[in-house]
Parts: structure tokens; sequence; C-alpha cells
């Protein structure tokens, strides 16, 4: 195997282009086809299904199933790149988590109803596979690039898996769409054509097209799983194994990650600003983070379309409409902390995603929920990057800055857990999920409220 130097350009592309094969499962998993074909298993008067001895709405029961996984992940996260960290053998930890990703994808092929514990499980499979593999994928970043390279390749790392992710949904949903272009078959019975009346004929096309997109999805799950293990492996050819040091796993080892973040929290006390900071952040994360879980699901059920295949191309649309704005929210929400400071752009952001609740909650029109999307689009990307840089501006003069980032990882997965629970509760109570969005309202006033109480910069050493 080839030993690279640190902060060589093949090294360094090599990490990057690991975002290239495992950025797919985000955006056409996560995001887009996999929320829509779950939709469409389910006939438009019959929504439940019964799994673990409990009847689900079936929106309820994958928030539930996620919000475990992510607890899943927050919990064995620090203690497996703990256990990394001190072996030397992160390699090996990513490798795994990829192959169990995309395994996980491929096996949403056979996704079905009649066997939902194995389909479920496949889901959990491709979830924890990718959130798994970035622990270890982020924590190369310091191996690989000396500190004033490490901006540059990793954003470099975020297009690349931004132009790769679009690359193959654009294939896939292309495929969805037209799937007479690649063979599938839209035939009908005969005597149909024979026999039938127009308004018959053109139903039975309908539902032969419909049929061969919902065999598109399953393909689209497989072409995920292949591109990702695939392409990773140029990523695990040139990436060191890690740094070997001989030690073998103990008892103590394996709790150090956790040893690590109860001493971070114990620093935090001693820091007023960050602490009301970290507060604020797990309050309205938690409702970020589980909007943008559901949203394709809300808008499945919530909205009032015309056809399957007008939902279909109406999600599909509103999908592109988020990833385009996106854009240019991040660099809206830069331009404005640059001049009002991250706080109030936090605040004002915070604001816009409580006007979203509230629309959400009376919205019901295709156009209403384009419109939704366009506002998600805007704030989604200036959120979660201003949150994470707010964090980074305000921690104390140290050197393990990746404790209290591992940190900050753990308290957002645990309020996604949480964000996910609450959500898939009330809407498993109440039947809708229009009840569950609206109580996500009192998360963002609680965010709103505890980002006023974050003191001044000349007080964020000051006790309590």
């Amino acid at each position: 195997m080839i030993q690279l130097e640190k902060g060589s350009k093949k090294l360094l592309n090599a990490w990057a282009f690991y975002d290239w094969a495992n950025s797919v499962y985000t955006l056409t998993i996560a995001s887009s086809i996999f929320p829509i074909f779950y939709s469409a298993l389910f006939l438009s008067e019959v929504k439940t299904v019964g799994a673990f001895g409990t009847e689900f709405k079936s929106t309820a029961l994958i928030t539930f199933v996620t919000a475990f996984t992510f607890l899943v992940v927050a919990i064995t996260s620090p203690i497996l790149s703990g256990i990394a960290d001190y072996v030397g053998n992160k390699k090996n930890f990513l490798k795994f988590f990829c192959y169990v990703g995309s395994v996980g994808c491929v096996g949403l092929y056979w996704f079905n109803l009649e066997q939902i514990h194995l389909s479920l499980l496949f889901y959990f499979m491709g979830l924890i596979g990718y959130w798994g593999s970035l622990v270890f994928y982020n924590s190369y970043l310091p191996d690989i690039a000396y500190p004033e390279q490490q901006d540059s390749i990793s954003a470099k790392g975020f297009s690349m898996g931004y132009l790769g992710s679009v690359l193959l949904l654009i294939f896939n949903l292309m495929m969805v769409m037209f799937p007479q272009f690649f063979g599938f078959d839209l035939s009908i019975d005969p005597s149909i054509t024979e026999t039938g009346s127009e308004a018959e004929i053109q139903l039975a096309m309908d539902a032969a097209k419909d049929a061969a997109s919902f065999k598109a999805m399953k393909i689209s799950f497989i072409t995920v799983g292949i591109w990702w293990a695939l392409f990773s492996q140029y990523s695990f050819y040139f990436l060191p194994k890690g740094t070997k040091s001989g030690h073998k796993v103990t008892r103590a080892v394996i709790f150090n990650g956790l040893k690590e973040l109860r001493e971070v929290w114990k620093e935090l006390k001693q820091n007023l600003r960050l602490k009301r900071y970290l507060y604020a952040f797990f309050v309205f994360s938690m409702a970020v983070q589980t909007i943008m879980l559901v949203a394709v699901y809300f808008g499945e059920e919530e909205i009032s379309w015309g056809t399957d295949s007008e939902k279909t191309m109406g999600l599909i649309v509103s999908i592109l409409v988020i990833q385009l704005v996106a854009i240019l929210g991040a660099y809206v929400t830069s331009k404005a902390s640059s001049k009002f400071g991250n706080i109030k752009t936090l605040i004002a952001v915070n604001f816009v995603w409580m006007f979203l609740c509230f629309y959400a909650y009376i919205m019901h029109t295709p156009m209403q929920f384009y419109i939704a999307a366009g506002i998600v689009g805007l704030v989604m990307g200036g959120v979660q990057s201003l949150g994470r840089s707010t964090y980074s501006k305000i921690l104390p003069e140290t050197e393990d800055t990746t404790s209290y980032f591992s940190f900050y990882d753990v308290a957002e997965k645990i309020g996604i857990v949480i964000g996910m629970v609450i959500f898939a509760t009330v809407d498993q109570i109440t039947g809708t999920m229009r009840n569950a969005i609206l109580v996500l309202v009192v998360f963002f006033i609680g965010g709103i409220i505890l980002l006023f109480r974050v003191p001044d910069e000349n007080k964020k050493t000051a006790l309590e």
C-alpha cells in the first residue's frame, strides 16, 4: 500500500473523494426517493402498519426508527472513535460502516410491508452506516492535512459530495420519471386496449407507468449502495490505516471517549457564554433537524396533490428547490452574520423557522408547499453552518478542539432523537403531522429566548 505524506495533494484528494462516494445516501435515500417510495407502499386510505407488536402510523414508525438510529450513533460514536484513535485502526472502522451502509441501501430494494422488520433493519443499516462512517471520516482531517489546508480541503470534500450526489440523483430521477427510456415495461393488458374506453385505457397506462416508476425507485437504492462502496475504494487505497500504537483495547479505553465528553461538560460549566449557547443550540437544533428529516413525508401526506405521478413530480421539484436555494441561503446567512453578528442572525433565522411551522400547519396546495420548500432552503444551510461556526468562534483557547466538537456532535444527535420522538409521538397520537410540526414552535421559541440570554463577548468567561 502506498504511504502518502501528510498534506500531499493526492492524499487530500483521496480523503475528499469519500464525500463523492457517501453523499449519494443523503440526497437519494434520506431526502428524496426513499420517502416517496415509502409513502407509495401505503394505500391512500390505509396509512398504518403493524411492527414490534404495535400498530403504527406509517410516518410515525419511520420517524421512531430514525430516532433510534441516531440514539445508537450518539452513544457509540465517542466510544468507537476513542478505540480507533487508541489502537490506530480508524480505516477499518470507516470501511465497516461504509459497507454496512451500502449493503443497507442495496437491501432497500426488498423493502416491503410483509417483512417490515427486515425492511426496517436495512433502513437502519443505511442510516447508521452513513452517520457512523462520518465519525471516522471527519477524524481523518487533522491526520492528512495541515491546519492551513483543512478549511480548503473540507470545502472541496463538500463540493465533491454535492456534485456526485446531484449527478446520481438526476440519473435516478430520470429513471423514475421516464422509466420507458430505461427499458422498464409499460405494456398494458391487450384486452383493455381492444375493448376499454379511452378513459380506461389512459387509467391502465398511468397504472403501468406508476408500477414502472416504483420499480425504478427500488433500482435507485441499488445504485446508491454500489456507488457508495465502489467509489470509496479510491479513498480506502490511499488513506492511512492510522497510527499503530500496539495497544490493546481495555475497559478503560472503551469508555475513554465518554470520559472526555464528561471532562468537556465540566469545563463548559466554567464558560457561561459557551454553556448558554449550547443550551440554545440544543433546543433549536432538535426542531430544525426534525423538520429537515420529515419534510418529504409531510409533503406526501398532508398536501393535496392530484395523481400519484403529480405527487412524485411535485415532491422531486420541491427537493431540487431546497437544494438550489440552500446555496443562496448559506451565502445570505454568512453575509448577515458578518454585518449583524452570529447570535442576532441566528435569532432572526429561528424566527423564520417558527413562521415555517405555522405556515406548514395551514398549507394544503402544491404551490404553498413549493413556497415552503423555498423558505426551508433559504434557512436550512444557513442555520447549520452558522450554528457550527458560532460554536467554533466562542470555544475557549484550547488544543483539544476534537473533544469539544465531539461533544457538539453528540449533543446535536441527542437533540435529533428527542425532536424525532416528540414529533412521532404527536403524529401517532393525533393522526396528523400538522399537529406534530406545530409542537416544534415551542422549541424555536425556547431557542430564541436562550439565544437572547447568551452574554456578549466580554462576558464569555463569566460564571453564573
